[in-house]
């Protein structure tokens, strides 16, 4: 019974999302393209902005240069460094009184998708100031926009300046939920791969592998589209042909800027199709371990999809042939199952563990229970799992 409610809910929401108001952002793309920010600014009349970023980004002076040209157009940036990975209902509140404060115009989120989701929940509490923003969890909550966002990604994989949701923790409650609302789709997005240069290898593994998951749940969901499709096909081969350039030789820019270009698709195709049960584990993940999220999205997806079988076989068999990892030749399963190892190949030439053995049994059903509701309705996974499903894959992940 829940089932065919479930798969009822998804289909209504695939007819309804052909009428929401979807856009993209405008992007300045390529080496430098930094440059055309503010003279962008300049030419919208933005003169009083709030920057949020991560103390990390501020103590390499990676934002110096976009500071410098700020101050020379007489462009107010008033900074907020605080964000931490996974960021807090403190961060937005701080975060959202700096912008109320100093009358700001707009926000420019620079860093990782934890900067860059902070920001959007400010967008969402800038709209309903007297709401909390566990009452904006879920899909529709905010509807309208009070300001206006860029976002300036300093890693290639979450591909937050493309997508409708911002993921925010609530460490008081060990739990971390997204919100929703095509209104957070940022404004512009900046795809520099000089920003990307000096990402830490084992970011660059993580953040990249994150991509690759967003783009694999979309191919193998039920609301893939014709344009969804061709994104996440772009991206996963984009991501399988440079991901271990750049984790090995974090200065080759093309490989740096293949990257970018792979998250934002893979965001923009999962923002009108969704992800799947790898997201909604890895989130009870994060909440409960602090597991940062591309980590936990690389050791989860391959179990997920081994535990699908043959329900997802002839989608993996087709990227499998997309990658080149099998012949036309061979059977389905076993395209499938070589698309398989070739992740969990990926994951091993980065040093990637393949399990997370801190996962306790007395988390388990709470976990469990956080996966299964976020999960189910909304996602239009290939299998709706039930709870013992989640049950079966947790002790799988754990090992």
């Amino acid at each position: 019974m829940y089932q065919l409610y479930y798969r009822t809910y998804q289909m209504a929401l695939r007819s309804v999302s052909k009428f929401l108001p979807w856009r993209e952002p405008k992007v300045f793309s390529g080496y430098n393209s930094i440059n055309q920010l503010v003279p962008f600014l300049v030419e919208n009349d933005l003169h009083r902005l709030l920057v949020v970023t991560d103390k990390g980004i501020s103590k390499i002076g990676l934002m110096s240069n976009l500071l410098e040209q700020m101050k020379d157009k007489q462009i107010a940036a008033f900074i907020y460094d605080d964000t931490v990975p996974n960021p807090t209902i403190t961060n937005i509140e701080e975060s959202y009184t700096m912008y109320k404060e100093n009358q700001c115009q707009a926000i420019i989120a620079f860093g990782g998708g934890s900067p860059i989701d902070c920001a959007k929940a400010v967008l969402a509490k800038l709209a309903k100031p007297n709401q909390s923003i566990a009452n904006m969890r879920g899909l529709m909550k905010i509807r309208k926009r009070e300001s206006f966002l860029i976002a300036v990604p300093t890693t290639a994989g979450t591909g937050s300046e493309a997508t409708l949701a911002a993921v925010i923790s609530d460490p008081s409650n060990q739990e971390k939920y997204p919100l929703m609302d095509p209104v957070l789709i940022p404004d512009v997005a900046v795809l520099d791969p000089l920003l990307t240069k000096n990402l830490p290898p084992h970011l660059t593994a993580t953040t990249g592998m994150d991509a690759l998951t967003h783009a694999i749940e979309v191919y193998i969901g039920n609301n893939m589209t014709n344009e969804t499709r061709e994104a996440s096909r772009k991206a996963i081969q984009l991501v399988f042909e440079n991901i271990y350039i750049a984790y090995k030789d974090g200065s080759n820019l093309e490989a740096r800027k293949n990257m970018l270009e792979a998250s934002y698709l893979a965001g923009f195709a999962f923002t009108r199709s969704y992800v799947g049960n790898v997201h909604a584990i890895a989130h009870t993940l994060g909440a409960f371990y602090n597991t940062p999220h591309g980590l936990a999205n690389a050791i989860i997806l391959p179990h997920v999809l081994q535990y699908y079988r043959e329900i997802v076989y002839e989608r993996l068999a087709e990227l499998s042939d997309l990658i080149k990892v099998s012949e036309q030749t061979e059977p389905i399963d076993e395209k499938a199952n070589r698309f398989i190892k070739e992740i969990k190949r990926l994951n091993q030439r980065m040093e990637l563990p393949d399990h997370l053995p801190e996962i306790r049994d007395e988390d388990l059903p709470q976990m469990i229970a956080r996966a299964h509701r976020e999960a189910n309705p909304l996602y239009p996974v290939p299998k709706v799992f039930t709870k013992k499903d989640f049950e079966q894959v947790y002790k799988m992940i754990r090992g």
